[in-house]
């Protein structure tokens, strides 16, 4: 065991960096819970603790361990309230495979851009049981500190991969491709298959008019009571989540 040189945390620091991060093939995720649920899911290159909690955890599957003290954590984590334990882990390699498409219910992003709703998403395919989200090549980088922080651990069990979305899309031929709009149908009365994919806009101009053209289920989430006065949009993150609850309620009582 090491203890945490003034170097390693300029690397650490450095990873907020998508250049960084990419050439390097790592991602930081700070605190003990999500660091917790990182571990042994993706190797671990670099591990820093305090004491305290070095203790409580004698055995580490991680290359290389740091004695930190709460100030230099504090100096080299990039939240606004540090925590007791940081980690640096490898990036995922995950084959592309659209065969999952057909075989259960997949998400895609169409450029979204805040890494907290990319990590908020990440966390509610996890509840749903959505094991891959497509994210087109201008999507936020999934492993933006802010995105994996965002995923409260469910980063280890979602398969995020970035391809051309109209490419995907054309690879699927017909099978179900849903998308939310003004002008589509009310979700609630519509059935939603319990496969297929679900794409999801940016944040300021929804889905992509050549993402539009090639979605052949359009879905409109109906605001309450439907003559009331409200607020122009959803954001992305709670629009997926009344999406996903519905397709999921739907499989439940089918």
């Amino acid at each position: 065991m090491t203890l945490l040189s003034k170097n390693k945390i300029k690397y650490i620091r450095s990873l907020e960096l998508k250049k960084i991060r990419k050439e390097e093939k790592v991602f930081l995720a700070e605190g003990p819970k999500l660091v917790g649920d990182l571990l042994g899911r993706f190797p671990c290159r670099f591990l820093a603790a305090t004491s305290d909690w070095l203790k409580e955890h004698p055995v580490l599957p991680a290359q290389e361990v740091s004695k930190a003290t709460s100030d230099e954590l504090s100096r080299a984590s990039l939240l606004k309230t540090p925590q007791q334990v940081l980690a640096v882990f490898e990036q995922p390699e995950y084959l592309f495979d659209t065969e999952a498409v057909r075989q259960s219910l997949c998400l895609a992003l169409d450029d979204v851009q805040d890494p907290g709703n990319l990590g908020t998403i990440i966390r509610l395919a996890d509840w749903f049981g959505i094991e891959h989200i497509f994210c087109s090549p201008n999507t936020v980088d999934v492993y933006n500190p802010k995105t994996i922080q965002a995923t409260m651990g469910g980063i280890a069990r979602v398969k995020v991969h970035y391809t051309p979305l109209p490419d995907l899309i054309r690879s699927l031929g017909d099978m179900p491709v849903y998308g939310t709009f003004l002008d589509g149908k009310n979700m609630y009365e519509q059935p939603l298959s319990v496969h297929g994919l679900i794409v999801m806009g940016n944040e300021g101009n929804g889905i992509g008019a050549e993402v539009e053209e090639l979605i052949n289920r359009k879905l409109y989430i109906p605001n309450y009571p439907i003559e009331r006065e409200t607020s122009e949009s959803l954001n992305v993150a709670i629009a997926t989540a009344v999406v996903c609850a519905e397709f999921r309620r739907q499989a439940a009582w089918s």
